[in-house]
């Protein structure tokens, strides 16, 4: 009897000591091809990578469907595609992209960010209970670690950060973005944002530049932004796109976060799969059916990518 007691005792000790010890040792290991590496000079901005073909498919695509295309014309479904498979000529396509929506709690990468950027600050400490509350805010979504670390940074500086040149992941010239306005609690400070007096808010163009950002190293720096790569991946919430992608794609290459509230269902995912099955999708639906229509969205925008790249192909192969 002793003896089962010590071991469990013995068991819960090393426990403790690999949260402790070795947790910030797994945040920074790197996910094979990511970040993304160019030669100097050569990235460019997402909005630079506007692909005419892919805009076209995607349309198309949507509008096939009688329901997306009316919540489309209502400003009630938005989405955003980013294809990575040739990462040197990524290719950005949407609808209804700089339309910003209530969003639930996909503005939860937000606060991630703003917890690395004070991190690399050393305004914030990263300690295994802070690690720990991020994890538990992103791959949960869970609102109390959401409080927790929005007390901890400061709304302030949220938003400061959303404002920030270097991101402007909130810009009045696009028709706002990403935003934070409470602590996804009934307490605290709450400010809406200055457009629309949403307290929760996202556009899928934002949350694009923010995965497309991500995905090359360029948030903050390449340390932080595989570490924020590391809090994104294996989803703990199966619904949505994870829904979809995770019969088919192992949950360390799915990097993602979503939200839901009454009508409102977003996702936003990075997938980094192999060959062509390497993209960005965000989806923002006001609808009851929001659920199934997300799911539903990730075939039809891998279909999309297939036939793009297929012609894309075969015209440089017969260009001259």
């Amino acid at each position: 009897m002793s003896r089962c007691r010590f071991g469990q005792w013995g068991f819960s000790v090393l426990v403790v000591f690999a949260i402790i010890f070795l947790y910030p040792v797994v945040q920074v290991m790197a996910v094979p091809g990511l970040p993304i590496t160019l030669p100097q000079g050569q990235w460019q901005p997402l909005v630079q990578r506007q692909d005419p073909e892919l805009q076209a498919n995607l349309a198309k695509s949507l509008k096939q469907r009688s329901l997306w295309q009316c919540l489309i014309a209502e400003d009630k479904m938005a989405v955003g595609l980013v294809d990575l498979s040739n990462p040197q000529a990524p290719r950005f396509s949407q609808v209804n992209g700089n339309t910003m929506m209530y969003a639930a709690s996909l503005p939860k990468i937000a606060v991630l960010l703003a917890a690395f950027q004070g991190f690399e600050d050393r305004t914030l400490s990263q300690t295994p209970q802070v690690m720990m509350d991020l994890n538990e805010m992103i791959r949960e979504s869970s609102n109390p670690a959401a409080a927790i670390m929005i007390n901890r940074i400061g709304l302030s500086k949220i938003e400061s950060l959303l404002f920030n040149p270097r991101y402007r992941f909130y810009d009045f010239r696009q028709g706002g973005g990403i935003w934070v306005g409470s602590t996804f609690s009934s307490y605290g400070e709450r400010c809406p944002d200055p457009l629309k007096d949403l307290y929760q808010a996202a556009s899928a163009t934002q949350v694009c530049r923010f995965y497309y950002q991500l995905a090359y190293g360029r948030l903050i720096n390449t340390k932080r932004s595989i570490q924020m790569l590391q809090v994104l991946s294996n989803p703990g919430l199966h619904d949505k796109f994870v829904a979809i992608l995770e019969q088919s794609i192992s949950p360390d290459r799915i990097f993602r976060k979503n939200g839901t509230y009454g009508t409102t269902h977003c996702d936003s995912v990075l997938v980094w799969g192999e060959g062509w099955r390497r993209y960005i999708l965000v989806g923002l639906v006001d609808d009851a059916r929001g659920e199934q229509i997300l799911r539903e969205l990730v075939p039809v925008a891998e279909r999309v990518l297939r036939q793009s790249q297929v012609r894309s192909r075969a015209t440089s192969r017969y260009s001259y």
